[in-house]
């Protein structure tokens, strides 16, 4: 039997080293055309994200770069300001294993009431009243068909706004009045309407729309309590409805899931229900929530402890207020806590940078050295309140109010 001893021709292994290296050399180019693709594709996105970011803070007139500076979490805060350096040396001590005082991860929940306390409280009153107003006496595409009751309760917020008159029931009468002003909306719809009132200027602030009104350093506490694992949750008398329309908006300095934003509730149907009682109808596949016009429930101070353990089941190890409807949030976050926990009230005495009443931080204060919580001044504390760019114009009128 003959072996096949014939060598392989010469042109066969010069056309093999060709297609080798053929192949070796668009690999390369494939490779470098991928990684310009892929940076190109990076800078893009985050030149859109910019350019999204930018039209934000100018949509809001908030400078949203003021809100960390990636060295101190808290840069808009004086040194000195006792939310601080208690919050940075009790987040420490919580999030450190090795601490007796460590909570778990599962158990870090703060709760922040939103008006006066993230967001400008009353400018001439909070957000949901002023959006009210709006709708029920200058909303071109609803003012006429607004009801005698929904006229009152605007009445008495014209009121309170002009003459600072109290009136007891209007809390809950607003709330019937939102409900019934805005019935038949999709949430869809409601968010939207929400969104463009948000767009509207802030009456006394240049530079500043009225979904603008954030807090800058109280942004950067929920930012720095997420970047330890907090889960924050908003508890405001604000309906929710209005609240979620707030922090869905792009602009929105704050990110958080909407089933985290829990205010007061108004009733949800079915598009086709009509008065039918929820128990005896069926919801259709091609039908749509609306809201009902029924108001159901004000969050405010025992409703506030109640909502946390009804949809967030576990009780807070860290509460943020501003007035006596947090007191209860406060107490129940110190009440017989199994974890290391604190309260922190906001006392309004800025009367240069916003709009606030030193009579009333003043009580605040007292009210905080009587319950152990810790005060915030916004006047002494804060570097800023709404950033740069804007300027609060009412202490001008209120001068020459006096004057006058």
């Amino acid at each position: 039997m003959e072996q096949n001893n014939k060598a392989v021709p010469s042109w066969w292994r010069i056309a093999a080293i060709a297609a080798i290296c053929a192949c070796v050399v668009l690999g390369v180019l494939y490779a470098t055309k991928s990684d310009a693709s892929s940076q190109a594709t990076t800078e893009a996105t985050e030149a859109a994200a910019s350019s999204k970011e930018a039209e934000s803070n100018e949509a809001t007139g908030a400078n949203l770069s003021l809100v960390g500076d990636g060295e101190d979490p808290l840069s808009l805060w004086n040194d000195d300001a006792p939310l601080k350096k208690e919050l940075i040396s009790y987040v420490e001590a919580v999030t450190d294993e090795s601490s007796s005082d460590f909570i778990p991860v599962e158990d870090r929940v703060a709760t922040f009431d939103f008006d006066g306390t993230l967001f400008c409280e009353t400018d001439p009153n909070y957000f949901d009243y002023t959006m009210y107003l709006w709708r029920v006496t200058e909303d071109p595409d609803y003012k006429d068909k607004a009801s005698d009751f929904e006229k009152s309760v605007a009445e008495k917020i014209q009121d309170q706004n002009q003459n600072g008159t109290k009136y007891d029931e209007l809390a809950v009468e607003h709330g019937q009045a939102v409900a019934s002003a805005f019935k038949g909306m999709t949430i869809d719809e409601f968010y939207d309407y929400v969104h463009e009132f948000m767009k509207q200027p802030m009456s006394s602030y240049e530079g500043m729309t009225r979904g603008g009104g954030f807090y800058q350093p109280m942004v950067q506490v929920v930012h720095y309590l997420q970047a330890n694992d907090f889960d924050v949750y908003i508890m405001s008398g604000t309906d929710r409805l209005i609240l979620r329309g707030i922090f869905s908006d792009p602009s929105c300095p704050i990110d958080l899931p909407l089933t985290h934003i829990l205010g007061s509730d108004e009733s949800l149907v079915g598009s086709a229900q009509g008065e039918e009682d929820g128990l005896n109808y069926t919801f259709g596949q091609d039908e749509k929530l609306v809201t009902g016009g029924d108001f159901l429930m004000k969050t405010l101070k025992e409703n506030k402890c109640y909502i946390i353990q009804r949809e967030v089941a576990k009780q807070p190890v860290l509460s943020f207020g501003n007035s006596s409807g947090d007191f209860a949030m406060d107490n129940y976050a110190l009440s017989n806590s199994a974890y290391k926990s604190a309260a922190f009230q906001l006392c309004c005495d800025d009367v240069e940078r916003e709009n606030g009443n030193e009579e009333k931080a003043a009580e605040m204060l007292a009210d905080c050295e009587e319950n152990g919580y810790v005060p915030v001044s916004m006047k002494n504390d804060w570097k800023t309140i709404y950033g740069d760019g804007v300027t609060y114009t009412g202490a001008e009128d209120a001068e020459l109010a006096e004057a006058a």
